[in-house]
């Protein structure tokens, strides 16, 4: 793994082995990194990672200078990796929280510019990820939802649904918050 864009363009992430992880491909995240880069301005933004496992999207979106990025997961593996990781590169703007993310989404109240969720491929509740982040309001207005997961699965039917896009095995599902 490595980060492909701002500060710490280049850096290689050696992750420990033992991590339950999938991380997301360097391919695939360079694919939404371009998608993402022609649609917002990532200086200043705030970012929740959900499922953050080794932390790989949280530190992509800090060294494009993100003003906050908030990284979950409910391994105290990854969690303890992702703030080892923020500490070695001085990235403050890193904040973990060690939790089940369906829990943590039902007690968040601040909103974001953008929610990355890349839960497990064999996770029952994938579709409610989009239901319980716009129930909340948990997206500023024009804020976009991403949502990582196996290609052959459908999250088109949300009303906040923009697009799926394939990336072999994977895809993204965006989701973007109405202007109000």
């Amino acid at each position: 793994m490595r980060i492909i864009g701002g500060i710490l363009r280049g850096l290689r992430l050696n992750p420990p082995k033992n991590l339950p992880v999938r991380p997301t491909t360097d391919l695939a995240k360079e694919a939404l990194f371009n998608i993402l880069q022609n649609q917002i301005d990532f200086e200043g933004i705030k970012v929740l990672d959900l499922f953050c496992g080794t932390g790989n999207i949280s530190f992509e979106f800090a060294s494009r200078e993100a003003e906050k990025v908030i990284s979950v997961d409910r391994s105290i593996h990854c969690i303890n990796y992702v703030k080892d990781t923020t500490r070695q590169h001085h990235l403050e703007q890193i904040k973990t929280f060690k939790a089940d993310v369906f829990k943590f989404l039902e007690m968040e109240t601040e909103q974001f510019d953008l929610i990355f969720a890349d839960p497990p491929y064999d996770l029952n509740g994938i579709p409610e990820i989009p239901k319980i982040v716009f129930e909340k309001q948990l997206l500023l207005p024009g804020g976009l939802l991403i949502v990582e997961h196996q290609s052959m699965q459908n999250l088109s039917n949300h009303p906040a649904f923009v697009v799926q896009r394939k990336y072999g095995h994977s895809s993204f599902s965006f989701f973007r918050s109405f202007e109000q």
